[in-house]
């Protein structure tokens, strides 16, 4: 396949240690408000925010990011 076939990608992260949407929307969307910047990484994040928080009656506020997690931080392209 040549480069100029190749699909445009995405652009994504891998979070740092320690990362919880809150810093990773500081870090990558610094013109956006935070509540609204949260709530699109993790609208774009489904595979990560919806992810079991591993306990019953656990808050989804205490799901781990796990360092292997891809993280979107554009929304899907068209």
């Amino acid at each position: 396949m040549k480069a100029n076939e190749l699909s445009p990608v995405r652009k994504s992260i891998l979070p740092q240690n320690g990362d919880r949407w809150e810093t990773i929307a500081r870090r990558e969307l610094p013109g956006t408000a935070e509540g609204d910047a949260v709530a699109m990484l993790q609208s774009w994040n489904l595979h990560v925010f919806m992810r079991a928080a591993g306990g019953v009656g656990r808050l989804r506020s205490d799901n781990p990011i796990l360092p292997s997690d891809v993280i979107f931080v554009e929304p899907p392209r068209a």
